[in-house]
């Protein structure tokens, strides 16, 4: 057993003996379809109050060699978003292929040409018109019960760093009632220690860069909450998608990709978003993993100089 192994092994065992015992909600030992199931849906959600939304975005890019490139735009799909007219154009014609990936998340293949060139994706919507789910009832599940499936969220991935920040992780919340409510103040805390900021993280920076600095983006909110997710043993994942202003005060920076994270308690995910630290409407997701090197908008095989990028997000009539 590695040290790593062996500290996570010590914490998993001090939660269940010393937090998990103090609230008995948490069900030690109990099988995963005995902790406790909430029911979260709303008034709107059960009567299907539906919303539309415009989606979509662009990328110029200016590129000295053939560029492979992939990109990830498209929404994934299924739960509670339906996708409609989505519209694909690509400047030069150059073809574009689709595939799914591993995690299931919908990827575009093209190679950029030598020069300029243009990608655009747009598509309308339909979501739910309620916010995210939240159920302070909700329970973690200890490590030895969870899905195969979902073991993978609680490792160290090349952003987010349990095995590093594991040490705070237990200072700051180990004492915390575990469930709903301990993510609910790692959400909290890390959206007070970080400070927005564009340009303060790069492509490189980790969890543990940003805790340290104090600045990053969504994405760096995100990695750094997921980090103290996993170090107590809670799965967590990384989501990446767009996020419209709906019933909220509208954000007066240009619309951009949005990234959140899913929590995994009571047997299932639960949306949780540091950089806003309160449930918002209209989410769509693109993609999920382990963190943003598994759900990049492009990966670029080749360095095109990214000239310009354009987001659009936001609420519109039904389409016709």
């Amino acid at each position: 057993m590695t040290y790593e192994q062996g500290r996570f092994a010590r914490a998993a065992a001090s939660a269940r003996n010393a937090e998990q015992t103090r609230y008995s909600s948490a069900q030690p030992g109990a099988a995963d379809d005995a902790l406790p199931k909430p029911s979260v849906r709303s008034f709107a959600a059960m009567t299907e109050q539906k919303r539309w939304l415009r989606i979509g975005c662009a990328f110029d890019y200016r590129a000295e060699i053939e560029t492979p490139t992939v990109f990830q735009v498209q929404p994934s799909g299924g739960g509670d978003v339906r996708v409609a007219g989505e519209q694909w154009s690509m400047q030069p014609d150059v073809p574009m292929r689709h595939y799914r990936d591993l995690y299931g998340n919908p990827c575009t293949r093209v190679v950029l040409p030598i020069g300029r060139s243009s990608l655009q994706y747009q598509a309308f919507a339909e979501v739910l018109d309620v916010a995210d789910d939240v159920a302070e009832d909700a329970a973690e599940v200890p490590p030895d019960m969870l899905p195969d499936d979902v073991l993978l969220y609680t490792l160290p991935s090349r952003y987010c760093l349990p095995d590093m920040l594991g040490d705070e992780a237990w200072s700051r919340f180990g004492s915390a009632r575990p469930g709903y409510s301990r993510v609910r103040q790692i959400c909290a805390h890390v959206h007070g220690h970080l400070s927005f900021r564009y340009g303060s993280s790069t492509a490189m920076s980790t969890a543990a860069d940003v805790n340290a600095s104090g600045f990053g983006v969504c994405r760096d909110f995100t990695h750094l909450a997921i980090s103290f997710c996993r170090a107590l043993n809670i799965p967590a994942r990384y989501v990446f998608g767009y996020l419209p202003d709906m019933d909220t005060d509208p954000d007066p920076a240009p619309m951009d990709f949005a990234a959140w994270m899913e929590v995994w308690l009571a047997g299932r995910w639960w949306t949780f978003d540091p950089r806003n630290n309160e449930p918002r409407k209209g989410r769509v997701p693109i993609g999920r993993g382990r963190d943003a090197a598994d759900v990049a908008m492009a990966t670029t095989f080749g360095g095109p100089h990214l000239e310009a990028m354009r987001v659009i997000a936001e609420e519109c009539d039904r389409p016709a």
